[in-house]
Formats: C-alpha cells, sequence, structure tokens
C-alpha cells in the first residue's frame, strides 16, 4: 500500500511532498479514536526497551534530526512507535535556510541529497512547543496513574543544537550555550551538530580543540544543574582516521555521554548512473550510500573505545537487518531518517520484528 503512496507522493517536489504527509499525519493524531487505531496499525507489537546513558528507551529505533526541525510532530512520531526523534537542528535566531529547491530524491539508490542550512523557526519557537508537549505528556501520565492503566514509556526527545549561520566560528560557543539553556528543561538529551555540510565553514568546528571549546563549556553549565542531561556529539562521515581519533580520545577525556554516526556525507561514491544528474547537486547524502561507512565508523568506535562510548548509529538503515548489523557493530540505539521516507510508516514495527 506504501509503495502506491510513495510513487504519488514523489510526483510532488520533495520539500512539499514531506510537509504534506507530516501535516496530514499530525491531523489524523490530533483525532483520539483514529489516533489511537494508527497506534494500533503502525506501533510495534514488542518494544525492546534499553538503558543508554542513564535514560530508559522503549526500543532501539529514533528518528534523525532534520525531520522535525521545529517540534511540531511529537505526537505522530509517538503514534508511530518511535523510541526517540530528535528535533532540530535548532539555531539561537530563526533562519531560512538555503534557497529551494534543497532536497533531492535518488530513487535508484534509495538516498537523497540535502542542503536545508539549518532552516528552523528558532529556540523561542521549538522552547514553546516543547514546554506545551510536556505539560500535555504530564497530564496523560497523571491521567493513566489514577485510572490504574500501564503507564508506558513516552518517546523520547533530543534536542540538535547548532549554530547561526552569520555567527562567526570562534563565537559559536555562545551559540550551542544559548540553546543548551533554554532546551535543557525540556529535552531528555542533547545532540551537538557540528557535522552540517549545509552550514559553510561549520565543519571546521569538528577540530580537536574547537570541539574541546564548545563541549567542555556545555558540560560546565551541564554540571551545575540539578539534573544534567545526556550531551553526545554528531560527527561525519567524511573526516579522517586521525580526525575520528581526536574525536574519540577527546570524548572518552571529557567524558562525553556519547557520538551520534553519522551525519550525511559529500561523497557521491557508488552511485548509480541512473543518479548522475542529480547527484551534481550540492549538499549532504543520505540513505544506503552511506550504508557502509557508517557501519565502519560505528565499528572502529566501538572498538577503539573499547565499548565504554555509547553509539546512536544513523546511516542507511532500512529495515531489520541493517539495524541488527548497526547494533552488533556495538550501536545502542539505531536513527531513521532517509529509510522512513522508503520505506514509510510501518518502518519502527518492521525494524523491531524479532529484534
Amino acid at each position: 500500500m506504501y509503495q502506491i503512496i510513495r510513487r504519488i507522493l514523489f510526483l510532488l517536489p520533495a520539500e512539499t511532498a514531506h510537509y504534506f504527509s507530516m501535516n496530514i499525519f499530525r491531523l489524523l493524531c490530533s483525532v483520539p479514536i483514529i489516533n489511537k487505531i494508527l497506534a494500533k496499525v503502525f506501533s510495534p507489537k514488542h518494544n525492546n526497551q534499553v538503558g543508554v546513558f542513564g535514560l530508559n528507551f522503549k526500543n532501539h529505533i529514533g528518528l534523525g534530526a532534520g525531520f522535525d526541525k521545529n517540534a511540531k510532530y511529537l505526537g505522530v512520531f509517538e503514534t508511530l512507535g518511535f523510541g526517540c526523534v530528535e528535533i532540530g537542528t535548532v539555531t539561537p535566531k530563526p533562519q531560512d535556510g538555503n534557497d529551494k529547491p534543497r532536497l533531492f530524491r535518488l530513487p535508484k539508490d534509495k538516498a537523497l541529497i540535502n542542503r536545508m542550512g539549518f532552516n528552523n523557526e528558532g529556540l523561542d519557537v521549538v522552547v514553546k512547543r516543547l514546554k506545551e508537549w510536556r505539560q500535555k505528556t504530564n497530564r496523560q501520565k497523571k491521567k493513566k496513574f489514577n485510572s490504574s492503566s500501564n503507564i508506558q514509556h513516552s518517546i523520547l526527545i533530543g534536542g540538535n543544537i547548532g549554530k547561526n549561520k552569520n555567527t562567526p566560528n570562534e563565537e559559536a560557543w555562545k551559540d550551542y550555550e544559548i540553546c543548551f539553556k533554554e532546551l535543557h528543561p525540556y529535552v531528555d538529551y542533547f545532540v551537538v551538530n557540528v557535522s552540517s555540510p549545509n552550514t559553510p565553514g561549520l565543519r571546521e568546528l569538528q577540530e580537536k580543540e574547537s570541539l574541546r571549546k564548545i563541549l567542555v563549556h556545555l558540560q560546565m553549565i551541564n554540571n551545575g544543574k540539578a539534573i544534567a542531561k545526556p550531551v553526545l556529539l554528531k560527527i561525519a562521515p567524511d573526516l579522517s582516521q586521525s580526525q575520528i581519533d581526536d574525536v574519540i580520545d577527546l570524548a572518552m577525556e571529557i567524558r562525553l555521554d556519547g557520538l551520534v554516526a553519522t551525519n550525511t556525507t559529500v561523497s557521491r561514491k557508488g552511485l548509480s548512473q541512473q543518479s548522475l544528474e542529480v547527484s551534481k547537486e550540492a549538499g549532504g547524502l543520505s540513505g544506503f550510500p552511506l550504508q557502509n561507512r557508517s557501519t565502519e565508523i560505528v565499528q572502529y568506535i566501538s572498538q577503539k573505545s573499547k565499548g565504554q562510548l555509547p553509539i546512536i548509529a544513523s546511516g542507511g538503515i532500512f529495515t531489520n537487518a541493517d539495524a541488527r548489523e548497526k547494533l552488533h557493530s556495538g550501536a545502542s540505539l539505531v536513527q531513521v531518517w532517509t529509510g522512513f521516507i522508503y520505506e514509510g510508516p510501518f518502518i519502527v514495527r518492521n525494524i523491531l520484528k524479532d529484534l
């Protein structure tokens, strides 16, 4: 059924199709009886709970950053059975991102190219939505408790934070600090994004000393809170071996809570002939072509850190077998993004079969 729906959606521009389908889902989920039906249809029959960096996830499957930049569709993803969702990337000030079109499909390769450019409505708007979401879920939990129903773990929220395009790199730490402080009461964990290829100069912040300045500062703030939140770093698949070693060494040294591996790639290696024209578009490539490189990095981080550094694996996850490969390579959790576009709303249920 989804294959037919996908063919229709693929007739629309990629970004238009994204917001059209998500808004339809949000509308349906706003009707309680329809939401219950959708949850029964799409949610996994069994959740394998997992504890990672001090948090309890109802299952291993998360949705990567960029799908819900402005925290507008949290209820949809909870209905679809995700264990967690990363909102953002959020920047202190609103920004439009790069000019459209900026999202491109490569169907023959089960891939996407995006150059969104951290488009988001800004920190204040996102914080307001998250505050409302927390209030709503707290009321629901209280109602369930009072009715003696089984209380299910709700979806956990990761806050993916970045800098505004116009903020110079030497002042980037200020943007990360602003986002961190404001989002802290409303997210369950943080992911520091310095690895998007779509903000000029951003990836320069992946150098060891630049990273140290940002991460140590955030940890200092975090340690001053009544409840510290896990802080993770999202890395690019295009890092050299020595750069990956630097990231691992720094993460171990400052006791970072984990890594997300990986972001999109600027490489176009291995694409089919049918994708050559679209592959000329600037931006980060995601999906199946990233699968092997992502797995290699996950495995390397796990081995070098001797399993002491939790990893969220992202890149080329479409099926149960893909998720198993990442988990067996050392990941604690996996994230889908492009896989959701190509596999549809049954993806969590299908991946969790026999996982």
